[in-house]
C-alpha cells in the first residue's frame, strides 16, 4: 500500500491590471476631476493675462499663496476623515504666530528653538480639542466651534492692539520666507513635504487605515476594537501641530503679526478639503485631494480680479463649489451603496 503525499497548489497571484484598467481608475478618481478644474482655472486666466502664469512674480505666488492653506487643508482632512472636524485651526494659527513673535521679542532663544516650541504649542491646542471631543463624546463641530473662539479670545486678550512687526523678526527667518529653491519658494516646499508625510501615513500605514474605517462606521470600528480615543487624540493633535506650523510659516512669509492673524482661514482649509474629495461625513478622501482642493481656491481668488469679478462673486463662486462637492459626495456615495447592494443580490 502506498500513500501518496498530498499536492498543496499556491494560487497563482491575479493578474497585474491592464493598462486601460489603470487608465480608467486614474479617470475616475474624485482628484482627477479637481486636477482638471484646477488646470482650466489656471489656463483661462492665464490666456487672459499672460504675466498671471508666465513672470517671475506669477509663477512664485502660484505656489507660495496656497502653501499655508496646504498645510492647514492636509491637518483637516485627517480630521474630516476620522468624521470629525476642526473648525479652530485659524485661531491655532494665530495664536501660534503672535506666541512666536512674543518668543522672539522677549526671549533670545535660536530661531529653530522658537519655530519647534510654536509647533508642539499647537500640539497642544490640537490634544486639547481632541481629549473634548473623544472623552466628553461631544460633537467635535460644538467642540471646535467653542475653542475657535476661546483661542482666538485669548489671542485678542493677549494681543490687545499690540502688533510684532517684521524689524522684531529674525533677518534669517524672513529671508526663508521669501527664498527660493529651484524656482519654487521655500515654504511651498515645506508644505509638499508635509503632503508626502501625510498621504504616506494616511495611505500606507495601519493608522491612517484604522482612521479610515472609523470614519467610515464608527460603530463597526468600536465593535472591531480599533483604538477609536487614540486616532481620535491623533488625529486633532495632527491638526493643531499644522496648524502651528502654518503660523510659524505665516511668520516667515509676513513679518507682521496682529490679532487679526489667520482670522477666517478655517473655513477655507474646510472648504479645500471637501472640494478636493474629501467626504464631509468621513471615511473617503485623500490629503492629495485637499491639497489639490486649496490650490483651486486660491487660484480662483487670484484670477477672478482678473476677470473683472468683484469680490462678493468670489465669495459665491468659493460656496457654490463647496456645495457642488458636498452633493456630488452624496450622490456618489448612493450610487456605490445601490451598486454593492446589486452585487449582494446577485450573488
Amino acid at each position: 500500500m502506498s500513500t501518496a503525499t498530498p499536492t498543496v497548489t499556491t494560487p497563482a497571484p491575479p493578474p497585474p491590471p491592464s493598462t486601460g484598467a489603470r487608465v480608467r481608475k486614474l479617470l475616475q478618481a474624485r482628484e482627477t476631476g479637481i486636477v482638471l478644474a484646477f488646470l482650466v482655472v489656471l489656463a483661462v486666466t492665464t490666456a487672459i493675462n499672460p504675466s498671471f502664469l508666465f513672470s517671475k512674480d506669477g509663477w512664485r505666488d502660484l505656489f507660495l499663496t496656497p502653501s499655508i492653506l496646504v498645510v492647514l487643508a492636509v491637518g483637516q482632512a485627517i480630521v474630516i476623515i476620522t468624521r470629525n472636524v476642526d473648525l479652530s485651526v485659524g485661531s491655532i494659527l494665530g495664536l501660534v504666530a503672535y506666541a512666536t513673535g512674543r518668543l522672539f521679542v522677549d526671549t533670545g532663544l535660536p530661531i529653530l528653538v522658537v519655530l519647534l516650541l510654536g509647533i508642539l504649542f499647537g500640539v497642544a491646542l490640537g490634544l486639547i480639542n481632541g481629549a473634548l471631543v473623544a472623552f466628553a463624546k461631544v460633537p467635535a463641530l460644538v467642540i471646535t466651534l467653542g475653542t475657535l473662539y476661546v483661542y482666538r479670545g485669548v489671542m485678542m486678550s493677549w494681543a490687545g492692539s499690540d502688533r510684532i512687526n517684521a524689524s522684531d523678526i529674525p533677518s534669517g527667518l524672513l529671508s526663508f520666507g521669501t527664498s527660493s529653491i529651484l524656482w519654487i519658494p521655500s515654504l511651498a516646499w515645506i508644505s509638499f513635504v508635509v503632503l508626502a508625510i501625510g498621504a504616506y501615513l494616511m495611505g500606507r500605514t495601519r493608522g491612517g487605515r484604522e482612521m479610515y474605517a472609523i470614519g467610515s462606521d464608527p460603530d463597526a470600528a468600536t465593535l472591531y476594537g480599533l483604538q477609536k480615543t487614540k486616532r481620535t487624540l491623533l488625529a486633532f493633535a495632527a491638526s493643531g501641530g499644522l496648524a502651528g506650523l502654518a503660523g510659524v510659516m505665516y511668520v516667515a512669509r509676513y513679518g507682521t503679526i496682529s490679532s487679526g492673524a489667520g482670522l477666517g482661514i478655517e473655513f477655507e482649509a474646510v472648504g479645500a478639503a471637501v472640494i478636493g474629495g474629501v467626504a464631509i461625513f468621513g471615511g473617503s478622501g485623500t490629503v492629495l485631494g485637499a491639497a489639490v482642493g486649496a490650490y483651486l481656491l486660491m487660484t480662483i481668488n487670484r484670477g477672478l480680479p482678473i476677470l473683472g469679478i468683484q469680490d462678493f462673486w468670489q465669495r459665491a463662486v468659493v460656496g457654490l463649489l463647496i456645495i457642488v462637492a458636498i452633493v456630488l459626495d452624496k450622490v456618489l456615495k448612493d450610487r456605490q451603496h445601490k451598486k454593492l447592494l446589486a452585487e449582494r443580490d446577485a450573488a
